[in-house]
Formats: C-alpha cells, structure tokens, sequence
C-alpha cells in the first residue's frame, strides 16, 4: 500500500510540473541567433534573428541550471514580473579562442545562437560571460515579443531516422546525429555509423547500464563532396557543415565554426544534445560544453572512444585531462577555480573532490603503479603540466590508448547529468 502511495505522489508531482511547464511555455523551441565577437580583450554579442523550431525536447522540470558549469550563463526572464524561468550554461569555440595567439592581433565574430522552451509571454533574454576571475558579468539583453510575426517560421525539412528510441523527450536524453562529408550516395554509410555509434557510445559506464534512459535520431542530408576540410595537406571539401581539422592549428582538432548552421540541421528532430559525425577515417574530433561534438566516424582504432571521451566534454562539462597539443595561453588561470568538475587549481578545492579524499593527502599525489587507480590530486591537466591538477593517474578524460574506463569523478558528473536530463 506505501508503495502505491508513493506512485500516486510521484505521478501528482510530475502533473504539477508539467502544468507548470505548460503554464509559461510551449513544447516547441525558441532559437535566438547572435554574433560573438572581439579579441583577447574584448567580447561583444550581436543580435542577429529569432526562429522558432517544432520541438522542445528538454526537461520539464529543470528548467533552471545549477551546476554552474560554462563559460556562459543564458536566463530567460518575464518581463511582467521578472521571474527568472529559464536558464543554461555552455561554452563556445569562441571562449577558446580567445586563449590563442591569434587573438592577441586581430578581432573575430563566430556565428551562435542560444535555444530555450518557446515562453508564452514576453520575456527577456540575457548572456553573461565570466571573467578573468570566473565571475559572470551580463555581456547581452534582448526582449522577446513570442506574438512577433518576425520570428522565422520556416526551415528546411530533413529525414529524420530513430537509431534508438527509449522513452518521452522530456524525460530522456535526447542525442541528434548529423552528417558531415557523406555524399548523396552514402546515406546507408551514414546510418551505419550512427548504430555503430549507439554501439560504441553504451559500452562503456555509466552510459551502459543508462541505455533506457537515452533516445537517439539521426537526421539526412547529403554533402557535395566526400570528408572535411584538412588544411595542413591542402584539402579543401564542399560539405554540409564546412568542417575541419587544423583548428586554431592544431592537427587533430575537428571542429566547425558555423553553430547556427548545425541547429538549422538540428532542428528537425527534437534533441538535448548535437553530435556530427564526420565520414573521414583521420583521428581527431572536438567538443564542447552544451554546444557540440564531432569526430571521426572511421577511425581503425579509436572512433569510439573518440565518442565516449568527446561527449564526456559536450554532455557533462569534462575537461581534457593531458598536457599539451594546443596553443591556449592561460586557459585556467592559476589563481581561479575552473568550473569543469575533474580539474582543481586548489584555489577551492572543497568543491572538487576534496571530501573523497583521506585527510591530509599528499599534493601532488605522487604517480606511482601502487597508484594507478586510486583517487588522488595527480598534477598536470587542462594542458600544462603544472599547477593544475586531475583525479587520476588516467582516465577517458586523458590518454584514450591506455584507458577504457572514466574515473570516479568523471562516472560522478555524467550520472548527475543524466539525472538532471530526465526528471
């Protein structure tokens, strides 16, 4: 009889939340287009347009984030009453360039965009960027009229294919697959790769024992011509997405700088998360916290990992664990706590890892065989070698050719997000 009890008042609650949801918001998107410009000093956002998508496949009941992750924080708030009703972190391949060299000479805009539920009634959307010391300052502000006949209705529709359907949007993680490189002729390539990617992605925990709790679709559209852009040997492709490797010149750095592009493919199916998969057999691949990933779909060796390490970034705010391989400069300060969960500066180290410890560890916890998969403060991550510190001596989050599993840690902040995406 108490078990039945407590269904009934799950179920009320649940009822109550979606009738809230209903209350403000619609099940479709809003999409708000912006530019984000500047250089190693500046940053400036520039409104670009509103579109308005069919789907909203988000939680209905976290609506408000509290993980405090990213290097941007978008809100949504009513305008009658000023209700915060809506909010997001993420980051932005924009953010990483700012770190590089190239900043420091010249300005840049990348094109962006931010989504939320469709609001019923007027509100106003605003973005704050952290700064130097990690604290969020308001950078933009934009009121939305949701009645305005200027919000753009229309968009292309694309096939939209399940690779795996478990369960209601709202209360699953929903992952969108999307080309990039494949030719009119190689659409059963691409849908191979998309279960080969499913494959991949659930053998590994905690996804593996979270299967039931994921939807993944795959949306078609066909490039001119085969593979991405690979800038250091000359080749130059006509794709869907105008990828490429060479990112901020770093060779096995995958990425696309066009974002409002990838949700206009998006949009077609409902999702919480991005990921491309690019038809090209050369390592690499990139991502980015609730921004996107893409990888190497064809790779002998490692596609797979590839997945689990690039969605580890994408999906729970991870950070890279190993030294080296790009040119950022001062990507975590020394003398601020980086958001990402696995990384410490132990500039507030408390809200790290710390309480998993035993007391008064040994910093740095030395590397030593006895050591391999024990907990401790490892230096080096987040590309330098020192002052920065990670959980484990490896992880999924570091070397993939050594390592088949995340740490505790990393295990600990994907399950949260899971969590989080659907209740």
């Amino acid at each position: 009889m108490k078990h039945i009890l407590f269904i009934a008042f799950i179920l009320v609650i649940v009822h109550q939340s979606n009738a809230q949801f209903s209350k403000v918001f619609e099940t479709k998107t809003l999409r708000l287009d912006y530019y984000h410009c500047g250089n190693v000093e500046t940053e400036r956002f520039f409104f670009d347009e509103l579109i308005q998508e069919p789907y909203w496949a988000g939680s209905q009941t976290n609506l408000i984030d509290t993980k405090g992750y990213g290097n941007q924080l978008m809100e949504v708030h009513t305008v009658d009453s000023g209700e915060l009703i809506y909010s997001r972190g993420y980051s932005t391949l924009f953010d990483e360039w700012q770190s590089t060299p190239e900043a420091k000479t010249t300005g840049c805009c990348y094109p962006e965009s931010v989504i939320m539920p469709f609001p019923r009634e007027k509100v106003v959307v605003s973005i704050q960027s952290r700064n130097r010391k990690g604290i969020f300052e308001k950078k933009f502000e934009y009121a939305v009229d949701p009645k305005s006949h200027f919000i753009k209705n229309e968009q292309e529709k694309l096939p939209v294919f399940d690779v795996l359907k478990s369960g209601n949007p709202a209360t699953s993680v929903d992952i969108v697959l999307l080309p990039e490189g494949y030719t009119k002729n190689q659409e059963k390539l691409f849908k191979d790769d998309c279960l080969k990617f499913a494959e991949d992605f659930f053998s590994y925990a905690p996804y593996s024992e979270n299967k039931k709790k994921f939807n993944i679709r795959g949306v078609w559209s066909p490039s001119k011509e085969s593979g991405p852009d690979i800038p250091g040997d000359n080749i130059w492709n006509k794709t869907l997405l105008n990828s490429s490797y060479y990112t901020f010149d770093s060779e096995r750095y995958l990425m696309v700088k066009d974002f409002q592009g990838i949700r206009d493919l998006a949009g077609n199916a409902p999702y919480d998360y991005i990921y491309i998969l690019a038809n090209t057999d050369k390592y690499g691949g990139g991502a980015i916290y609730n921004f996107y990933g893409i990888s190497a779909a064809h790779h002998v060796d490692e596609s797979g990992k590839i997945y689990i390490h690039e969605f580890g970034h994408l999906f729970a705010g991870l950070a890279d664990e190993y030294v080296g391989g790009v040119e950022y400069s001062e990507f975590y300060p020394s003398d601020v706590e980086p958001w990402e969960p696995n990384l410490t500066t132990l500039v507030d180290f408390g809200k790290k890892w710390k309480s998993l410890l035993p007391e008064g560890p040994t910093i740095p916890t030395p590397v030593l065989s006895e050591n391999y998969e024990k907990l401790g403060i490892y230096e080096g991550g987040g590309y330098v070698s020192k002052g920065i510190y990670r959980p484990w001596i490896n992880c999924l989050m570091n070397n993939l050719h050594r390592i088949d599993v995340f740490c505790p840690v990393c295990s600990k902040s994907i399950q949260e997000m899971i969590d989080i995406n659907c209740e």
